[in-house]
């Protein structure tokens, strides 16, 4: 029988369960995979909370992962059995040994990317190539500003950037962070325990500021993100691992130097099959190069998927977590 992580009711980690579950046959446009890891990623926070809402109760949980595939449905041609892939955009459920998922959110793996980095990489690296090749264009030259720099999107994020020629500014909150996002790309850290990030960036852009602003943190930095900003620069809040960000009133943008603000997701840039494949070998590409190095700082068991949630809401995690199963 399979095992999944569900939950009931939504709350703290301890409302996830480790449970048995019926998987069943693929029906048309489904393959079934069997998992080999599973990614950790805050938004699966958000869904086991409620702040997400589940479409229905009980739920899985997870968007990204990486397998073998086990059976495809009628209709799935461009997949076989013995497939490796991975996806980082899905229905909930990936928290599981195998499932049923859409073939069209799957991805074949290139050899040279295992099945730990993929399940490390895909949802976080997606979301690196959106940000910084879609929602704002990243070019040489350019000054960043990166909150969560020695996070799992942030690890990527800022390698990417620098080679693409820009200087990254990362936020983080304490030394060890400091390091970890400097060897990955920041030409700068500002540690926002004990040091104002608006003061730093003006010093460090000599009163330029900067174009783009990426902040996944959200309630305790939007404000102060927007006083990062250049002229038409852009907000890029992506997440908000603080808290939501309350409302806001736009004729702050106009006070501010006629700025944009985005709320972008995965969900959004990654809906059309081809964009998804698009996006996916661009990651694929970059990574294969040695650009950007995919590093699994931590490892859980797949039933212990709990403890994994409490260390990463208390920020005792640094870069990718992979659930094994």
């Amino acid at each position: 029988m399979v095992h999944a992580i569900r939950f009931h009711k939504t709350g703290g980690p301890e409302v996830l369960v480790w449970e048995e579950v019926n998987v069943g046959k693929p029906g048309p446009g489904e393959a079934r995979i069997r998992h080999t890891a599973v990614g950790l990623n805050f938004v699966d926070i958000y869904n086991r909370s409620g702040l997400y809402a589940a479409a229905s109760l009980p739920s899985g949980l997870g968007s990204e992962g990486a397998g073998v595939v086990e059976e495809v449905g009628p209709g799935v041609t461009d997949l076989k059995p013995g497939d490796r892939v991975a996806y980082g955009s899905s229905p909930l459920g990936a928290y599981s040994e195998a499932r049923l998922i859409p073939a069209a959110s799957l991805l074949k793996l290139p050899d040279g990317i295992d099945d730990k980095t993929a399940a490390a990489m895909m949802l976080k690296g997606l979301t690196a190539q959106y940000l910084i090749r879609q929602t704002y264009r990243v070019k040489a030259g350019d000054t960043i500003l990166l909150h969560a720099a020695a996070g799992g999107v942030g690890l990527i994020l800022s390698q990417w950037a620098k080679h693409l020629g820009a200087t990254v500014i990362g936020t983080v909150s304490n030394e060890e962070k400091a390091k970890l996002a400097q060897e990955h790309g920041c030409a700068h850290t500002i540690n926002y325990t004990r040091e104002d990030f608006v003061k730093r960036v003006d010093e460090i852009t000599g009163g330029k500021k900067v174009p783009v602003v990426y902040d996944s943190v959200g309630k305790d930095t939007f404000l102060k993100s927007l006083d990062c900003l250049a002229p038409l620069g852009v907000a890029a809040l992506f997440g908000q691992s603080s808290g939501s960000v309350e409302p806001l009133n736009l004729g702050l943008l106009a006070q501010k130097g006629s700025l944009y603000v985005t709320r972008p997701t995965l969900f959004t840039y990654a809906a059309k099959r081809e964009n998804l494949v698009a996006m996916a070998n661009e990651l694929f590409d970059v990574v294969k190069s040695g650009a950007v190095k995919i590093e699994v700082h931590q490892t859980y068991p797949l039933k212990d998927a709990a403890k994994a949630h409490t260390d990463l809401a208390a920020r005792k995690t640094t870069g990718s977590t992979v659930l094994l199963v």
